[in-house]
């Protein structure tokens, strides 16, 4: 009741798309539509609600669902309270930029999300012991180690690329099923260093890992595109 404007601007920060994705919306709305009516003396305000998730999150399904939820809404205010008007938009994107002007927002929301903020999950003097042995040489790095050999000579050498998800030979940079891309590379990458992991912090924790894994993949993947490794092939003859 402290907002002196006509509008009160709410946000749902991963909202994901669920059943229980509009709850929020509707606490807020009871709530308000409740004070409004106490303090009759002070004008009616508006509500503007933004649901914010990763650009894979299914937003089709949300907004299908929002003329149901109207409904319901209506249906279950009591007669005798003032029912405020409301707007919900999505806004997809990835909270870890900013996502909105200076002080254009009054409330953040954020249920079993948050947490991915969250950087506690390894004993830092664990962390700061653990090396991970791997070097991305160049291809004249490549062909130098070679020619130290003196045992073998570069008869064909080349560098591409490839995705990070090893289920996409797709060409081009867009990632057409984020999720499930970042479930893939996460899984990848486990067979890969799994066994490293699981010897220095302990086979319990590995799930967890990876879980984050996947997650922080699907933000790089819907902001940034298909990930690509930079690959050298190389053909060796016998001196």
């Amino acid at each position: 009741m402290d907002i002196h404007q006509p509008t009160m601007t709410s946000v749902d920060l991963g909202c994901s798309s669920g059943q229980n994705t509009l709850f929020f919306v509707s606490k807020v709305i009871k709530v308000v539509g409740r004070d409004n009516d106490e303090k009759s003396r002070c004008n009616s305000v508006e509500l503007q609600f933004f649901l914010n998730d990763l650009p894979g999150n299914d937003f089709n399904h949300v907004f299908r669902s929002l003329e149901r939820f109207k409904e319901s809404i209506t249906a279950e205010h009591k007669e005798n309270t003032l029912l405020p008007a409301f707007y919900i938009a999505g806004l997809p994107g990835s909270y870890y930029t900013r996502l909105f002007p200076r002080q254009s927002c009054h409330l953040f929301h954020s249920s079993f999300c948050l947490h991915w903020r969250s950087r506690g999950l390894l004993k830092k003097e664990k962390l700061d012991s653990f090396n991970l042995p791997v070097y991305t040489p160049s291809i004249n790095e490549v062909k130098a180690v070679v020619t130290q050999n003196e045992l073998f000579n570069v008869s064909h050498i080349k560098l591409f690329e490839s995705n990070w998800d090893p289920h996409d030979d797709s060409q081009g940079d867009d990632a057409h099923n984020t999720i499930q891309s970042a479930i893939n590379i996460a899984q990848s990458l486990r067979a890969v260093f799994g066994p490293l992991l699981a010897s220095h912090f302990g086979e319990s924790l590995l799930n967890e890992i990876f879980k984050k894994c996947a997650y922080y993949v699907t933000g790089h993947l819907a902001e940034r595109g298909e990930g690509k490794y930079l690959l050298i092939c190389v053909s060796l003859k016998r001196t």
